[in-house]
């Protein structure tokens, strides 16, 4: 079963310079394919595992959704909820006069002293979750790296996210899309509810009922010995090059960010979707959400002119939802109405489709790898799909 997968996966070394990969497929709670290939050092001599490690970035905010989703399940804050509320910071907001929405990289970001008004729209919880918020990714604007400085590189969670409240809003709340710092001002609000570190918030209410293991924020000697070697692929010429093994998300060295700060394993981050794609519940039958709660992640939450800004990101038959794309045109895809997740910017992918019960969840280590959204994450979806029909 899952030969062509398996021929794909094996092949993306030669078609595109992927020097490691690893997908695994779960339906119901059962592990149908699991398979890691190429190497995991930039030698070639390691060859790749299930225990390497890699940066799941925004592969991290759909356990960031979950995360709200309980908070809103125990009704300890509604989705409609202005998020001053929390953030009292973020109360009064400036929106640049003028912003240049983006078709494609780089994005010309409003600075400090960029022609602003006071914003007329709150920022609500919704906002955040869908991507409405107005506020932007400039993870370089003068407040952060004021903080930044000041702090001596430790600035907390909390303090990073009220630095990001003085930065201008790019459009009204409410009324655009476009993706932002959105989700890491969750992690805060996470973090002010719960009364928890946001990382030590998800692992007991998420990681621990599913009994994972291999789900971080920070790194370790140890967990730097585990992580995949970590690569760069030129927008133009499309080489490969080695980089660091650093998270450019992780702002300072005491962030946890809601929206990219996770690293992990094919196996443990998979967990996560498997439980979703059962209704909330994982095969240890540790719950983390309960079946209706988790029906919303399949509701695209745009309007015409959110999804028009949206369809910039060349997610064919997608719209967005509660911080996920959600799938409401089958003429592209193979995979199901509602079937949700996101991917991150090493080329981590999540798929969750709880009307069959299954999860697809594939990692490499190549940041700025256009191909991988673009080609390869459909045509994995695709060849599940077709693989799995034929056996019926």
């Amino acid at each position: 079963m899952f030969d062509q997968l398996n021929a794909y996966l094996n092949s993306l070394h030669h078609l595109y310079g992927i020097p490691e990969c690893g997908c695994m497929i779960t339906r119901n709670h059962d592990i149908l394919y699991s398979h890691m290939c190429g190497y995991s050092d930039l030698s070639g001599k390691t060859p790749a595992s299930e225990s390497d490690l890699f940066f799941l970035y925004s592969a991290t905010k759909i356990v960031t959704m979950t995360a709200i989703m309980q908070l809103i399940e125990k009704g300890k804050i509604g989705l409609y909820d202005e998020i001053e509320n929390y953030l009292p910071e973020y109360g009064r907001m400036r929106v640049c006069s003028h912003f240049e929405f983006p078709d494609k990289p780089p994005v010309i970001w409003p600075k400090s002293d960029t022609p602003c008004y006071e914003a007329k729209n709150k920022i609500k919880i919704i906002d955040l979750m869908t991507m409405t918020s107005g506020l932007s990714y400039d993870t370089s604007s003068a407040p952060l790296l004021q903080i930044k400085k000041a702090s001596k590189n430790k600035a907390s969670t909390r303090q990073v996210i009220s630095a990001i409240a003085q930065m201008p809003l790019v459009y009204e709340p409410g009324t655009r899309w476009l993706y932002s710092l959105s989700h890491d001002v969750l992690g805060a609000i996470v973090e002010i509810v719960s009364q928890k570190q946001y990382g030590s918030y998800v692992k007991k209410y998420i990681f621990d009922p599913l009994d994972i293991q291999d789900l971080y924020f920070h790194i370790t000697d140890s967990i730097r010995s585990r992580l995949a070697a970590q690569y760069s692929m030129d927008r133009t010429t499309c080489a490969i090059t080695p980089i660091p093994l650093e998270n450019p998300f992780q702002l300072t060295l005491k962030y946890e960010s809601g929206g990219a700060g996770l690293i992990g394993s094919l196996y443990a981050y998979s967990k996560v979707l498997e439980a979703l794609a059962n209704g909330g519940t994982g095969r240890n039958g540790g719950t983390i959400l309960n079946e209706k709660t988790v029906q919303m992640f399949c509701t695209p939450y745009l309007t015409e002119k959110m999804l028009q800004d949206f369809s910039k990101a060349g997610k064919k038959g997608y719209s967005y939802g509660l911080g996920v794309r959600v799938l409401q045109n089958p003429e592209h895809s193979k995979s199901p109405i509602g079937e949700f997740g996101w991917d991150g910017a090493a080329g981590a992918y999540a798929l969750v489709d709880i009307k069959n019960k299954i999860s697809i969840f594939y990692v490499q280590h190549v940041v700025g790898c256009r191909n991988a959204y673009e080609i390869i994450h459909p045509s994995i979806r695709d060849l599940v799909y077709e693989e799995l029909s034929s056996l019926h």
